[in-house]
């Protein structure tokens, strides 16, 4: 009796590892259909992501400097116009 339930089991256990196997090859054929080769338009996106990854990697470094040289820019030209300010008000005072 143990030797019948033991043979039962293993072929049981052959049986699951088979449907196993069989699914995961369905699973990596359909995977594969759809973006394991370079044909893929799945492929293709990712081929062009990855050149305007590398064609803007440079801009966070010159973003940075561009928000630096801005704030210069905007403290000169409050500058400008606290002088252009002073500059109206003494006009209006020579026209009174």
């Amino acid at each position: 009796m143990n030797v019948i339930l033991m043979i039962i089991t293993i072929l049981a256990v052959l049986l699951l590892v088979y449907v196993l196997v069989y699914y995961l090859h369905g699973i990596i054929k359909l995977l594969t259909s759809i973006g394991g080769d370079g044909q893929s338009y799945l492929a293709k996106l990712r081929l062009g992501l990855r050149a305007i990854e590398t064609e803007t990697g440079h801009l966070p470094v010159q973003v940075t400097k561009l928000n630096g040289a801005l704030t210069e820019v905007a403290e000169g030209l409050k500058v400008v116009d606290g002088q252009l300010e002073e500059s109206i008000n003494a006009a209006v005072k020579q026209n009174i």
